[in-house]
């Protein structure tokens, strides 16, 4: 089962690390190889908990930036950030659980390791896959062009090594050194993709200051909101349902869960329920937590998944 686990940020970048070392622990003892990490904070954030992410068996993907524009500078502005230029944009950094072979290795290392270990020349991987050299050019290298090999493959890659290997050595291609490997579990080595055509890294949106935003709950929702008013915003970081809807359709499919241990007020669960998914969200604070609430039930009662993949993607066409 594949899922996403969409995390967030505390107070100051130093204490970062120890704040989160105990959910990142959690989260990867429950993760499957297929489970991605989606890191939203700033750079300086992000760039402290990275390495923890990566010694927790996380590996880095890429960086969406999200770019809030020009827009974004007001009220932002005091004598510190005056000295320097805006910042108008925030990360969300996107990780998979490395993939690892039998003893460690890289999974690259392991294809081909294995394949020696049956005593067979690589360009036979290229007969076992039936092709001309793709097999041995893509499968079996081990530089920057090495291929995850799609499930069909890999498993002609087995029943060929197994066939015709040294029978001393059976099996091949097993991670528990009892069953092959079959195509459905080396798919399941890595995480679901739904490419979006025309989309890139960078997002360009300004602040929420639509019907989307929550306002009114007239409470101090940050140190620099001294007097709340009827117009101020509940959380000054909502994230757009458009944004996390894309994470939701680029890394999941329907059915699979998705965990939102810092959920603030659930926009990830929201889109994940209105697109199929099974979400889970928590939140200390009571009052995100209830605003959560009446979003999750509100997206649970007008889910229509097709509709809104559909609406995703007439969104992304007209831009």
């Amino acid at each position: 089962m594949a899922s996403v686990a969409s995390m967030g940020d505390t107070t100051d970048a130093e204490s970062l690390p120890d704040w989160y070392l105990p959910h990142i622990q959690a989260w990867t003892r429950a993760a499957t190889p297929a489970t991605t990490l989606w890191f939203w904070n700033t750079e300086v954030g992000w760039a402290t908990v990275h390495p923890l992410l990566v010694e927790s068996g996380w590996e880095y993907v890429e960086t969406i930036v999200w770019d809030k524009g020009i827009a974004h500078i007001a009220g932002n502005v005091n004598g510190q950030t005056i000295r320097r230029f805006p910042v108008v944009t925030e990360i969300c950094v996107l990780y998979q659980r490395k993939p690892v072979g039998s003893r460690g290795e890289r999974m690259c290392e392991w294809l081909r390791s294995e394949w020696q270990r049956a005593g067979l020349p690589l360009y036979k991987a290229n007969e076992a896959c039936g092709v001309r050299n793709a097999a041995t050019r893509k499968y079996l290298t081990q530089d920057h062009l090495w291929y995850f090999p799609p499930g069909e493959m890999f498993e002609r890659l087995t029943r060929y090594a197994n066939e015709h290997g040294d029978k001393a050595g059976w099996p091949y291609f097993s991670l528990d050194g009892e069953t092959i490997f079959t195509a459905k579990q080396w798919d399941n080595l890595r995480y679901n993709w739904t490419h979006q055509h025309g989309i890139t890294n960078v997002w360009s949106r300004g602040p929420l200051r639509d019907s989307e935003r929550l306002k009114g709950t007239l409470r101090r929702s940050a140190p620099r909101v001294y007097k709340p008013k009827r117009a101020s915003a509940a959380h000054l970081n909502q994230k757009p349902l458009e944004f996390m809807g894309r994470l939701v359709v680029a890394a999941t499919v329907a059915g699979d869960v998705i965990w939102e241990p810092f959920g603030g007020l659930g926009s990830g669960s929201a889109a994940a329920i209105a697109l199929g998914r099974r979400a889970y969200v928590a939140e200390v604070d009571a009052e995100f937590a209830a605003l959560a609430r009446e979003r999750l039930e509100d997206a649970a009662k007008h889910s229509s998944p097709k509709e809104e993949e559909a609406a995703i993607q007439a969104d992304k066409e007209l831009k």
